[in-house]
């Protein structure tokens, strides 16, 4: 088919576009900075106001011997008897408070993992499926208690990415979930609703370590 001169005018001026290309008129209006700063206070104090203003259950432990006597206190009161875990150091920790944990995800009363990284601007928990614990288990239940250290806490998101690259190298993982809160919707009726697609309450020990 041939050409038609406004086609070609059109195509010459494309190639033209394309040898001499115009440079961006803000070049630093999307650089390394974050937009964010970084509240002056202790980022695992931003992190907790964060994860509580989004219905989250915030404890501090300043050591495990803490962590081990706040879980056994919350079990009993809620009176859990199925434990879902299949984190190694998290499974003796059940055993240590007399508890076996449970092989069934689909009837427990909780579940228990770690995290790759807390991002205490936005409260948010950081999981993987390179985690023991892998894709579900913090999504099944209708219970999720995440156990993390100060260790992990970053302030943005952004650092939490950086850091798993950095982690992984050149296996990233196939799926790195941001879970901020307990899981909710508002598209019944515009009513908020929580625990639909998710677990309905979501508890955080963070660690001093």
């Amino acid at each position: 088919m041939a050409t038609t001169p406004a086609k070609e005018n059109i195509l010459k001026r494309i190639r033209q576009a394309l040898s001499n290309p115009v440079p961006l008129p803000f070049p630093q209006s999307e650089g390394a900075q974050s937009v964010f700063t970084k509240p002056t206070e202790d980022i695992a104090v931003a992190f907790a106001q964060s994860f509580n203003q989004l219905q989250g259950k915030f404890i501090f432990c300043p050591d495990e011997a803490s962590l081990q006597q706040q879980l056994a206190q919350l079990i009993e009161i809620k009176g859990w008897k199925e434990m879902y875990c299949v984190e190694k150091k998290l499974t003796s920790l059940l055993t240590s408070l007399q508890l076996t944990p449970s092989a069934h995800l689909e009837s427990c009363d909780a579940s228990l993992t770690s995290c790759e990284y807390l991002v205490a601007r936005t409260g948010t928990i950081v999981m993987s499926s390179a985690q023991a614990s892998g894709r579900t288990t913090s999504v099944y239940a209708p219970i999720h208690i995440c156990i993390a250290y100060t260790s992990q806490l970053v302030y943005d998101a952004k650092e939490a990415l950086q850091f798993l690259k950095e982690k992984y190298t050149s296996n990233i993982p196939s799926l790195i979930t941001f879970a901020s809160g307990p899981s909710r919707t508002a598209d019944i009726e515009k009513t908020l609703v929580t625990g639909v697609h998710g677990p309905k309450e979501v508890y955080c020990f963070l660690i001093e370590g």
